[in-house]
C-alpha cells in the first residue's frame, strides 16, 4: 500500500473523489459508493482517515508517553486505511491513501478546496465519520468547496429490496439561485448516468407555516404559481439537456419528510447548501440531522457557486410571461 502524506494546508492539490473512512461499516459503505462513483467518472479515489490525540492524553502524560500514545493512534489509523484499501479490487481504478493528523471535519474541508467530490458515511465509531456527523454535522455540507455526498448504511441493503426503483435522480428546489445550481448538477449526473431527473418542490400549508400572511393569500394560487415556475424551469433544463427525461412535482408537506420519502426511490438525492427556507434552507438548519441520518439513499449537498448557464434562466421566464 502506498501512503501519501500531506500536511494540512499543504499546497499539494488532491484531485478526484475524497472519501473519509474510520473502519466502521458506515465508512466502508461510503467507500464502496465512492469507488463506484470514481469508476463512473474516471476519477482518482482518495481514501482518507484522520486522527487526533485525546486532550486528556496530551495533558496528563509526559513527553515520552504522549509520543507513545501518538504512535499507537497512528498505527490504528494505518490499519484502518490498509483494510479500506484492501476492499478496492478494481484494477482499473487509481487509488491513493492519506493519513492526516488533525480534526476530521477540518481535514475534509481543507481537501474539498481541490477535490471534485467528498464522500462520508452517516455515522462511525466516534472518530472520523462519527465526529463529522456528530457535534459538527453541518460543518462539511455547509462549508465544503465542492459537492458533499453523505451515504447511509441503508444503501448497502438497497439492492436486496426489489420494491425500490432506483432509475432516477431527485433534486429538491425552492426557487432560489442556489437551488437552480443544484438542479444543474443533478441534471448533469442524470444525463451522464442515463437516468431520469425528478425535480420536486415542497409547499407547507400557508395557514400553518405563515400565520402572519393575510387571509387573502390563496393556497391554490400559490401552488399554481409554483407549478408555473416549475414549468419554466423544466423548459430551461430541457434546452440544456435535450435528451433528458424530466419530471416536476409540487408536493404539499414538510420538506424534510418529503426529501426522506423521495430518497427511497432515488439513486441520488440532491439539494443546495442554502435556500429560501424550503428544501435547501431547512437541510442545513435545525432539521439537517433528520434528513442526513434518515435518508434511504445517498444525499448530495451542492455548495454555492457560479455557472454561466444560470443567466439563461431569465430568458425562459421572460418568454413565458410575454416580456
Amino acid at each position: 500500500m502506498s501512503e501519501n502524506n500531506r500536511a494540512q494546508g499543504d499546497a499539494e492539490a488532491i484531485e478526484g473523489i475524497v472519501v473519509g473512512v474510520d473502519g466502521s461499516d458506515q465508512g466502508l459503505c461510503a467507500l464502496k459508493w465512492a469507488a463506484e462513483e470514481a469508476k463512473r467518472r474516471g476519477s482518482v479515489l482518495n481514501i482518507v482517515t484522520a486522527y487526533t490525540i485525546p486532550v486528556f492524553a496530551a495533558s496528563s502524560m509526559d513527553a515520552g508517553y504522549a509520543t507513545l500514545d501518538d504512535q499507537m493512534i497512528r498505527n490504528g489509523a494505518e490499519e484502518v486505511v490498509r483494510q479500506a484499501r484492501a476492499t478496492i479490487t478494481d484494477e482499473g481504478l487509481t487509488v491513493r491513501t492519506y493519513i492526516e493528523s488533525g480534526d476530521p471535519a477540518g481535514v475534509l474541508l481543507d481537501l474539498s478546496s481541490t477535490a471534485e467530490l467528498v464522500v462520508v458515511g452517516t455515522r462511525g465509531r466516534g472518530g472520523f465519520v462519527g465526529r463529522l456527523l456528530g457535534s459538527v454535522s453541518s460543518a462539511l455540507p455547509a462549508h465544503a468547496k465542492c459537492p458533499t455526498v453523505v451515504v447511509p448504511l441503508y444503501v448497502s441493503k438497497r439492492d436486496d429490496n426489489a420494491v425500490q426503483v432506483l432509475d432516477r435522480i431527485v433534486v429538491g428546489v425552492d426557487g432560489s439561485d442556489r437551488a437552480r445550481l443544484a438542479v444543474l448538477v443533478a441534471a448533469e449526473l442524470a444525463a451522464t448516468r442515463g437516468l431520469a431527473l425528478r425535480v420536486v418542490c415542497a409547499l407547507a400549508p400557508i395557514s400553518g407555516a405563515l400565520a402572519w400572511m393575510p387571509a387573502t393569500v390563496d393556497q391554490e394560487a400559490v401552488t399554481a404559481d409554483v407549478r408555473h415556475q416549475m414549468g419554466i424551469g423544466k423548459a430551461w433544463l430541457q434546452s440544456l439537456f435535450p435528451g433528458l427525461e424530466i419530471e416536476t412535482d409540487v408536493i404539499d408537506g414538510s420538506p424534510v419528510e418529503i426529501l426522506i420519502r423521495e430518497s427511497q426511490t432515488a439513486q441520488l438525492l440532491v439539494t443546495g447548501s442554502r435556500g429560501r427556507g424550503g428544501f435547501a434552507g431547512m437541510l442545513l438548519g435545525s432539521t439537517s440531522q433528520g434528513v442526513l441520518h434518515h435518508s434511504k439513499g445517498p444525499v448530495m449537498v451542492v455548495p454555492d457557486g457560479e455557472d454561466p448557464r444560470l443567466a439563461t434562466r431569465q430568458e425562459f421566464e421572460d418568454k413565458a410571461n410575454g416580456a
